[in-house]
C-alpha cells in the first residue's frame, strides 16, 4: 500500500493538525483572555475616571473655590484604590490624595472646567455643565411663584390623554416631562407654557444674559436679544422685552444659528465666571507606579519557553501516534481480508474494532439474507406476470388463427387481463416506494366515519357478487390525524382480503372505535403456522398459487406499509375454519364530533 494511503500516515497527519490546531486555540484563547481581561480593567478605569470627573465637576459647578474638594478626593480615592490629583494648569497642586511619584510631566486624565466640560466623557451636547446655575438658579420662593404654572401645565397635559411629571432641573426650576401617547405633540405644547414663565427674579439675570449676546452678535439699538428660561432666544424691540416677566412672545425669533449659540455660550461663561472654581487639571493613577494605563508585554524567555513546549508536544504527539497506528492497522488487515473473502471474521474484543468485526458479519448475513429474498422476490414477480401475460397471448393467437371470435367476450377477457397486469404493477410501485423510503403520506384531521362509508360503499358490490354480507359498526365519531387517500387504500385492502376468503353466506365486519378499527371476516381463517407468513410478499395460503380467488399476493403486504408510513400498527389475529381479524392502531387523534351516535350498516 502507498505510504500516503496508508491509515498510520492519515493517523499521524491527523493528529499534528489536532496538535497544532489545540496548540494555536489554545494561545488564541490565552491572548485573547489576557487582551480581554487587559480591556476590562482599561474600562474599568475609565469607569472610575468617568466617575472622579464627575464628581469634581459637579463640585466645581457648584462652588467658587476648591476649598472643599481635599476631603472628596481623599474619600473617593480611599474607594477605588487610586491615586487623585488636583493641579493648576501651572502644575501647582491644589488637593492630592495621597504621596506618589511625580505627575510633572504626566498626561492628565481631564481637565475640569464647568465651563468647558469634556463631552467625550459626559457624553452631553452642552459643554457648559448644566448644574453650573450661577444667577440663573431658582430659589424656593421662585418655584412657589412657578406652582400654579406647573399645575395648570399637568392639567392641560391630561386633557390630551397623555401622562405628566414633575422634575426639577439642575437649576433648580421645576419641568414637566410627558409619558404616554402624544402623536400630535398637543401634550409637549402644553408644557411651553412652562418655559415661557418667568419669575421676578429671573427677569434681571436673563436680561443681562441676552444684553451681553446682542451686544456679540451686533444687534442694532432697536433691538434687543431676549432668552427665555431653557435658553432659547428671540428677537425683538427694547420696550418688548423689558416686559418679559409678561411673557410677551417674540417678534422675530433668532434661527437656531451656529453664531447665536456661540455668543449665548460665551455670555453665559461671562455670567457663570464668578459663580463656578477655576479649571483644574485631574490625574487619576496608580499610587504605586504613577501609571494611568495598563500595559501586556511578552518577554524573549516567555517566548522560547512557549516555541520549546510546544515543540516538546508536536514530537510526543508524532511518536505516540505512530505506535498507536501500528497496533490499530493489525485488526483492520484482518477484517479487510475477511471483508474482501465475503466470510465471517472472529470476534476478538468488545472495543471498536470488535464492534466493527460484529457490524461486519451482520452486514454480510443481511446481505445473503436479501439475496435470496431477492432472487425468491423475482421468482414470484415472474410467475405473477407470466400468467395474464399468457392468457392474453392464448386469447390474441386463437383470434389470428380464426380459432376464437372477436367480438366482445373476447375484449372483456383481455380487458380483465389487463386490468390484473395494472393491478399487479401498481401493487409492486407502491411497495418499491415504500422500500425506498418515498411512500409518503401527508396526515390531517380525518373523519374515520366518512372513511370507512366510502370503502364499505365501493366494496358493497363485490360483497353482494360473493355473497357476503358486508357491515360498519363506528362508536362515536372519531377522528384521527391520517391521509384519507392512503387510509382509504389500507382498510380497503383488508375488506377485499376478507371478502375474497370468506364463504358464500358469511360476513365482513369493518368496526372503528378511539384509534383502532377492524377487519372482522367469518371466513376460513389461516393456520398458526402460516401467520407468520401472510404479510410477506406473493404469499398465498393455496400453496397451488392459484387465482381463483383473486388477487396478487401484495395486498397485506401494503396494508403493513401503509400502517407504518402512519406511525401505526397492523396486527392479524386468526382461527382455522372460523375467521381472521385484522387490527390497524393508528396515533390517537382530536376529539370525535359531538353529535356523532355509534352507528352500524349492512348490505347482504
Amino acid at each position: 500500500m502507498p505510504l500516503r494511503h496508508s491509515l498510520v500516515t492519515r493517523l499521524l497527519a491527523t493528529s499534528v493538525l489536532i496538535v497544532v490546531a489545540a496548540i494555536v486555540a489554545t494561545a488564541w484563547l490565552a491572548a485573547s483572555t489576557a487582551t480581554r481581561a487587559i480591556s476590562q480593567e482599561q474600562g474599568r478605569s475609565l469607569t472610575e475616571d468617568k466617575g472622579v470627573y464627575d464628581l469634581l465637576l459637579g463640585y466645581a459647578a457648584t462652588h467658587s473655590d476648591w476649598s472643599g474638594a481635599p476631603a472628596l478626593i481623599q474619600a473617593r480615592a480611599a474607594k477605588l484604590d487610586r491615586r487623585i490629583t488636583l493641579m493648576t494648569p501651572d502644575r501647582a497642586i491644589i488637593a492630592d490624595s495621597g504621596p506618589g511619584p511625580s505627575l510633572a510631566a504626566a498626561r492628565p486624565s481631564a481637565t475640569v472646567d464647568p465651563l468647558n466640560v469634556d463631552t467625550a466623557l459626559t457624553g452631553a451636547a452642552d459643554r457648559i455643565d448644566t448644574r453650573a446655575a450661577g444667577p440663573f438658579r431658582v430659589s424656593a420662593a421662585q418655584r412657589a411663584e412657578l406652582g400654579k404654572v406647573v399645575a395648570d401645565v399637568l392639567s392641560c397635559v391630561r386633557k390630551t390623554g397623555a401622562e405628566g411629571k414633575v422634575v426639577e432641573l439642575p437649576s433648580g426650576r421645576p419641568s414637566v416631562a410627558v409619558s404616554g401617547f402624544d402623536p400630535d405633540q398637543r401634550a409637549a405644547g402644553c408644557v411651553t407654557q412652562l418655559t415661557y414663565s418667568v419669575t421676578k427674579g429671573e427677569v434681571k439675570p436673563l436680561r443681562e444674559l441676552g444684553r451681553l449676546a446682542g451686544r456679540c452678535l451686533g444687534l442694532s439699538a432697536n433691538y434687543q436679544l431676549g432668552v427665555w428660561p431653557d435658553f432659547t432666544t428671540y428677537v425683538a424691540k427694547a420696550d418688548v422685552v423689558s416686559e418679559l416677566e409678561t411673557g410677551v412672545k417674540a417678534v422675530a425669533p433668532v434661527g437656531n444659528d451656529g453664531r447665536t449659540r456661540g455668543c449665548l455660550e460665551k455670555s453665559r461663561r461671562i455670567m457663570l465666571q464668578p459663580f463656578v472654581t477655576p479649571p483644574a487639571l485631574l490625574f487619576v493613577t496608580d499610587p504605586r507606579t504613577g501609571a494611568d494605563q495598563t500595559r501586556f508585554t511578552l518577554s524573549r524567555a516567555n517566548t522560547i519557553r512557549i516555541v520549546t513546549v510546544t515543540g516538546g508536544v508536536l514530537l510526543a504527539a508524532i511518536l505516540v501516534t505512530v505506535l498507536v497506528g501500528h497496533r490499530l492497522i493489525r485488526p483492520l488487515r484482518a477484517l479487510t481480508d475477511a471483508a474482501d473473502g465475503q466470510s465471517p471474521v472472529p470476534v476478538a474484543g468488545h472495543d471498536e474494532i470488535g464492534r466493527l468485526a460484529r457490524a461486519l458479519n451482520d452486514a454480510t448475513e443481511r446481505r445473503d439474507r436479501a439475496e435470496g429474498q431477492r432472487r425468491a422476490m423475482v421468482s414470484d414477480v415472474a410467475h405473477e406476470l407470466r400468467t395474464p401475460l399468457t392468457n392474453i397471448r392464448s386469447w390474441l393467437e386463437a383470434a389470428q388463427d380464426d380459432l376464437a371470435p372477436t367480438d366482445g367476450q373476447l375484449l372483456d377477457l383481455l380487458h380483465e387481463e389487463a386490468v390484473l397486469l395494472q393491478h399487479i404493477i401498481d401493487d409492486l410501485s407502491d411497495l418499491a416506494a415504500a422500500d425506498a423510503g418515498t411512500l409518503r403520506v401527508h396526515p390531517e384531521p380525518t373523519y374515520v366515519r366518512d372513511v370507512l362509508v366510502q370503502v364499505t360503499d365501493s366494496h358493497r358490490a363485490p360483497a353482494h357478487a360473493a355473497g357476503v354480507t358486508l357491515t360498519m359498526r363506528i362508536e362515536g365519531d372519531p377522528v384521527l390525524p391520517a391521509d384519507a387517500v392512503r387510509l382509504r387504500q389500507l382498510v380497503g385492502n383488508l375488506v377485499a382480503n376478507g371478502i375474497r376468503y370468506t364463504p358464500r353466506g358469511g360476513s365482513v365486519t369493518v368496526a372503528a372505535s378511539e384509534n383502532t378499527i377492524s377487519v372482522r371476516d367469518t371466513g376460513v381463517g389461516i393456520a398458526p403456522e402460516n401467520l407468520p407468513k401472510i404479510f410477506d410478499r406473493f404469499w398465498r395460503a393455496d400453496e397451488s398459487r392459484s387465482r381463483a380467488t383473486g388477487g396478487s399476493g401484495l395486498g397485506l403486504a401494503i396494508a403493513r406499509k401503509l400502517a407504518e408510513a402512519h406511525d401505526g400498527t397492523l396486527a392479524v389475529e386468526s382461527v382455522l375454519g372460523e375467521g381472521t381479524v385484522f387490527t390497524i392502531r393508528l396515533p390517537p387523534g382530536s376529539a370525535s364530533r359531538p353529535a356523532a351516535h355509534s352507528t352500524a350498516q349492512g348490505s347482504p
